[in-house]
């Protein structure tokens, strides 16, 4: 089976963040590898990673890191594929030092950016990337949404039950 997503992290101790990726891939049955590559102790193998993915069959790749945050930027330098940073939450600066390295990228290297620890967000996004030009997954996308939305239907039902004396 090829992977689809490539998740990427600078240290397994990334690993709580961005295993909610790796959740919602699993759930919806997309193909996904994880790695962990630092943009600063493993410069050749992230610059190996980033020019041969799409040559494996990776489509879109998940890069979450913390800091300095030059793992996604590394990556997307050097690889035709789309990058979806994330920036991971570990420094006295609670993860803005890491949003803004993501987002400050030059121009012609975009990285696309989710919230501090938004992994989730990340492998969802991914998925909208590659449902695009596939139906089958653009069908499991549009299902996915629509359970969001009975979620929120249900909550704000069962809200609706509550009993407070001054509640109208």
């Amino acid at each position: 089976m090829t992977p689809l997503v490539s998740i990427i992290m600078g240290s397994t101790s990334d690993l709580p963040v961005m295993e909610k990726a790796c959740n919602f891939l699993e759930e919806m049955e997309i193909p996904f590898e994880v790695n962990a590559l630092s943009a600063h102790r493993t410069p050749a193998e992230v610059s190996e990673f980033a020019k041969n993915a799409h040559l494996r069959g990776v489509k879109v790749i998940i890069a979450g890191a913390g800091m300095a945050a030059a793992l996604p930027g590394v990556i997307a330098a050097e690889s035709p594929l789309p990058v979806i940073g994330v920036p991971i939450k570990g420094s006295v600066l609670e993860g803005m030092d890491a949003t803004l390295a993501i987002l400050q990228m030059p121009p012609g290297i975009p990285v696309a950016t989710v919230a501090i620890n938004g992994a989730q967000n990340a492998a969802v996004l991914a998925m909208q990337i590659m449902a695009v030009g596939n139906p089958e997954m653009m069908e499991k996308m549009i299902s996915y949404k629509a359970g969001l939305k009975k979620k929120i239907v249900k909550a704000n039902e069962e809200l609706a039950k509550l009993q407070y004396k001054y509640k109208v």
